[in-house]
Protein backbone atom coordinates (compact mmCIF):
# COMPACT_ATOMS: atom_id res chain seq x y z
CA UNK A 1 0.00 0.00 0.00
CA UNK A 2 2.60 2.50 0.39
CA UNK A 3 4.13 2.36 -2.74
CA UNK A 4 0.38 2.74 -4.32
CA UNK A 5 0.62 5.79 -2.12
CA UNK A 6 3.93 6.93 -3.22
CA UNK A 7 3.37 6.23 -7.27
CA UNK A 8 -0.28 8.06 -6.60
CA UNK A 9 1.77 11.35 -4.82
CA UNK A 10 4.24 11.17 -7.19
CA UNK A 11 2.28 11.34 -10.04
CA UNK A 12 0.33 14.27 -8.81
CA UNK A 13 3.23 15.80 -8.07
CA UNK A 14 4.65 15.39 -11.59
CA UNK A 15 1.37 16.65 -13.19
CA UNK A 16 0.76 19.95 -10.90
CA UNK A 17 4.77 20.63 -10.95
CA UNK A 18 4.72 20.40 -14.31
CA UNK A 19 5.04 23.95 -16.40
CA UNK A 20 1.84 24.78 -18.54
CA UNK A 21 3.12 24.27 -22.44
CA UNK A 22 2.52 27.60 -23.71
CA UNK A 23 3.28 31.28 -21.92
CA UNK A 24 0.65 33.06 -19.53
CA UNK A 25 -0.19 36.97 -19.48
CA UNK A 26 1.03 37.00 -16.25
CA UNK A 27 4.79 35.46 -17.29
CA UNK A 28 4.79 37.43 -20.35
CA UNK A 29 4.43 40.66 -18.44
CA UNK A 30 7.02 39.28 -15.80
CA UNK A 31 9.00 38.92 -18.72
CA UNK A 32 8.91 42.65 -19.99
CA UNK A 33 9.21 43.63 -16.89
CA UNK A 34 12.73 41.56 -16.52
CA UNK A 35 13.77 42.65 -20.02
CA UNK A 36 13.21 46.68 -18.70
CA UNK A 37 15.39 45.86 -15.66
CA UNK A 38 17.85 44.40 -17.74
CA UNK A 39 18.64 46.64 -19.87
CA UNK A 40 18.89 49.38 -16.93
CA UNK A 41 21.08 47.09 -14.78
CA UNK A 42 23.43 45.94 -17.76
CA UNK A 43 23.18 48.43 -20.95
CA UNK A 44 20.80 48.04 -24.41
CA UNK A 45 23.66 46.38 -25.62
CA UNK A 46 24.82 43.68 -23.10
CA UNK A 47 20.73 43.15 -22.94
CA UNK A 48 19.63 43.14 -26.09
CA UNK A 49 22.14 40.61 -27.00
CA UNK A 50 21.00 38.48 -23.80
CA UNK A 51 17.08 38.64 -25.37
CA UNK A 52 18.37 37.69 -28.90
CA UNK A 53 20.27 34.72 -27.38
CA UNK A 54 17.34 33.73 -25.19
CA UNK A 55 19.99 34.04 -22.36
CA UNK A 56 18.92 33.95 -18.71
CA UNK A 57 15.64 33.28 -18.97
CA UNK A 58 14.65 35.38 -22.04
CA UNK A 59 13.69 32.62 -23.88
CA UNK A 60 10.79 30.44 -22.49
CA UNK A 61 8.21 27.97 -24.32
CA UNK A 62 6.40 30.46 -26.87
CA UNK A 63 7.75 33.27 -24.91
CA UNK A 64 11.00 35.24 -25.92
CA UNK A 65 11.65 39.46 -26.23
CA UNK A 66 11.55 41.53 -29.22
CA UNK A 67 12.93 45.38 -28.58
CA UNK A 68 11.65 48.08 -31.44
CA UNK A 69 13.03 51.09 -32.24
CA UNK A 70 10.37 53.77 -32.52
CA UNK A 71 10.78 53.75 -36.68
CA UNK A 72 9.99 49.81 -36.25
CA UNK A 73 13.64 49.07 -36.53
CA UNK A 74 14.79 45.05 -34.68
CA UNK A 75 17.21 45.71 -31.60
CA UNK A 76 16.58 42.78 -30.02
CA UNK A 77 14.51 39.17 -31.03
CA UNK A 78 14.72 36.07 -28.81
CA UNK A 79 12.18 34.34 -31.21
CA UNK A 80 14.31 35.12 -34.39
CA UNK A 81 17.70 36.47 -34.53
CA UNK A 82 17.65 37.18 -38.34
CA UNK A 83 15.14 40.08 -37.94
CA UNK A 84 17.92 42.11 -35.87
CA UNK A 85 18.92 44.79 -37.61
CA UNK A 86 15.81 44.86 -40.53
CA UNK A 87 13.22 47.59 -40.32
CA UNK A 88 9.40 46.00 -40.09
CA UNK A 89 7.45 49.13 -40.18
CA UNK A 90 5.72 47.30 -43.04
CA UNK A 91 5.88 43.79 -42.13
CA UNK A 92 1.82 42.71 -41.67
CA UNK A 93 0.15 39.43 -40.20
CA UNK A 94 -1.76 36.56 -41.79
CA UNK A 95 -4.65 39.15 -41.97
CA UNK A 96 -2.90 41.99 -43.30
CA UNK A 97 -2.45 44.15 -40.39
CA UNK A 98 -0.21 46.32 -40.43
CA UNK A 99 1.09 45.36 -36.48
CA UNK A 100 4.42 46.67 -36.16
CA UNK A 101 3.40 50.36 -37.69
CA UNK A 102 0.41 49.74 -35.09
CA UNK A 103 2.58 48.53 -32.60
CA UNK A 104 4.98 51.52 -32.85
CA UNK A 105 1.93 54.08 -32.64
CA UNK A 106 1.21 52.51 -29.56
CA UNK A 107 4.59 52.70 -28.34
CA UNK A 108 4.85 56.44 -29.10
CA UNK A 109 1.66 57.55 -27.00
CA UNK A 110 1.62 54.95 -24.41
CA UNK A 111 3.94 53.65 -21.30
CA UNK A 112 2.81 50.38 -21.54
CA UNK A 113 -0.03 48.49 -23.71
CA UNK A 114 -1.24 45.22 -25.21
CA UNK A 115 -1.91 44.64 -28.99
CA UNK A 116 -3.79 41.88 -30.64
CA UNK A 117 -3.12 40.35 -34.17
CA UNK A 118 -2.69 36.40 -35.84
CA UNK A 119 1.13 35.49 -35.83
CA UNK A 120 3.00 32.01 -35.97
CA UNK A 121 3.49 30.08 -32.91
CA UNK A 122 6.86 28.95 -32.83
CA UNK A 123 5.75 25.93 -31.00
CA UNK A 124 2.86 24.56 -33.21
CA UNK A 125 3.99 26.64 -35.99
CA UNK A 126 -0.04 27.70 -36.93
CA UNK A 127 -1.24 30.74 -37.46
CA UNK A 128 -3.09 31.69 -34.13
CA UNK A 129 -4.56 34.95 -32.46
CA UNK A 130 -1.67 36.96 -30.70
CA UNK A 131 -1.31 38.95 -27.73
CA UNK A 132 1.90 41.01 -27.33
CA UNK A 133 2.57 43.06 -23.98
CA UNK A 134 5.32 46.31 -24.66
CA UNK A 135 6.70 48.99 -22.36
CA UNK A 136 8.53 52.02 -23.96
CA UNK A 137 11.71 52.52 -22.34
CA UNK A 138 13.04 55.76 -23.97
CA UNK A 139 12.75 55.57 -27.34
CA UNK A 140 12.49 51.58 -27.83
CA UNK A 141 9.27 49.50 -27.07
CA UNK A 142 10.25 45.96 -24.86
CA UNK A 143 8.06 43.41 -26.02
CA UNK A 144 6.64 40.04 -24.89
CA UNK A 145 4.03 38.31 -26.37
CA UNK A 146 1.44 35.08 -25.60
CA UNK A 147 -0.73 32.97 -27.85
CA UNK A 148 -3.95 33.07 -27.77
CA UNK A 149 -5.34 28.94 -27.84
Amino acid sequence: MTSLVAVTLLGGLAVLGAPPEFGTVGEAVAMADRAVARIKAVGAQRAYQDFTEGALGFRDRDLYVVVYDLTGRVLAHGGNPRMVGNNLIGMVDAEGKPFVKERIALARTKEKFWQDYKFSDPVTKKILPKSTYCERLESTAVCVGIYKR
